[in-house]
């Protein structure tokens, strides 16, 4: 075996420095490239992360809005219609002029600035609360659901006689009837097969005050003014809603709406809501020059001369998240303009 060189030649110093690794030096290099480098690659890592949140939030915000429009735009452009384009509609419902979802007589889209109070909604800080300078507007309809075709009427048993018996109207839902020369609300009080029957008095609440659906409505007996309705005519529903931004539950303001049975949250993060009316007068048909708050709109009836014919909605939303550059929550403010179907421009 040939002998290890001793560590006093140069062959052993060599040796000896060989086994003695990295200096401090060396080391302190090392680390501070491998610092370097892993503080890139968590840059990096947080630019994307950040790139991607906001992404996300924008993507929430415009998704939100896209429901908001499209769902209130519906109601909205409904307001007052039924399938037979009748404009005389008689209301035989008990206390129909006290029950907002069925008071017709006081307008199909009645608006409420952000100073002005409307039935039903409380403004406060609760859950589904109102928040406090935000408008809202209530829509009557009776043309958003389906609608079964009328085969006959018969006057003397209250019976709309309709072409199915497969429907989802039942008893004591709020019905609209229409021909092409006019409409009556009722309640319903009984279904029998294809037949749907309103008659006065009974054991339904609020109950009808006549049987009669003629126009205009005549309550000083059972019977009322008469009226049979064409076949052909339509049986729908009524539906009635209250669109405002209410506070969530969760910290954070949505878009709500109300209707007879309760408040539900439509789109999340949407702050702030101002609407505007476009006027027409009926006398001379010539448009308003310019949009106009609730609080300036003289009266919602449809008697008026100065009719609401077009609505432009004011939503500004926010992101959930401070997603944004400013470490701030993401925020747009977007405008649609709603034509209402039933007062053509």
């Amino acid at each position: 075996m040939k002998p290890l060189p001793s560590p006093f030649t140069p062959q052993g110093a060599r040796r000896r420095r060989a086994q003695q690794g990295f200096g401090l030096v060396e080391l302190m290099v090392a680390l501070v490239l491998g610092l370097i480098l892993i503080g890139g690659t968590l840059s990096i890592f947080l630019s994307n992360q950040q790139a991607f949140r906001s992404n996300e939030g924008l993507a929430r915000v415009q998704e939100n809005a896209r429901i908001a429009f499209e769902l209130m735009a519906r109601e909205i452009r409904e307001a007052g219609g039924n399938p037979c384009g009748a404009q005389l509609v008689g209301n035989v419902v008990n206390n129909a002029d006290t029950t907002w979802s069925l008071n017709w007589d006081g307008g199909s889209v009645i608006g409420a600035s952000g100073t002005q109070t409307i039935t039903t909604v409380v403004t406060g800080t609760a859950t589904a609360n109102r928040v406090t300078a935000t408008d809202a507007i209530q829509v009557l309809s009776a043309s958003l659901g389906p609608s079964i075709r009328v085969v006959s009427s018969v006057t003397a048993t209250a019976a709309i006689n309709v072409t199915t018996s497969t429907h989802n109207i039942g008893t004591n839902d709020f019905v609209l009837v229409c021909d092409g020369t006019s409409a009556g609300i009722a309640q319903v009080t009984s279904v029998d097969g294809t037949a749907i029957h309103h008659v006065s008095g009974g054991t339904t609440t609020p109950g009808n005050c006549s049987q009669g659906l003629g126009y205009p409505t005549d309550c000083s007996s059972s019977t009322g003014k008469s009226k049979l309705f064409q076949a052909g005519g339509y049986v729908s529903e009524l539906t009635a809603g209250v669109w405002y931004v209410g506070y969530n539950g969760r910290g954070g303001t949505s878009l709500y709406r109300l209707s007879p049975v309760g408040a539900d949250e439509i789109a999340e993060g949407v702050t702030d809501m101002q609407i505007d009316y476009l006027l027409r007068s009926t006398s001379t048909g010539n448009l308003d020059s310019d949009w106009v708050d609730a609080a300036s709109v003289p009266a919602w009836t449809p008697g008026e001369d100065k009719q609401v014919v077009a609505v432009r909605l004011n939503l500004t939303l926010a992101s959930t998240a401070a997603v944004g550059t400013d470490q701030q929550p993401l925020r747009r403010q977007l405008i649609h303009v709603v034509n209402l179907r039933n007062r053509s421009l």
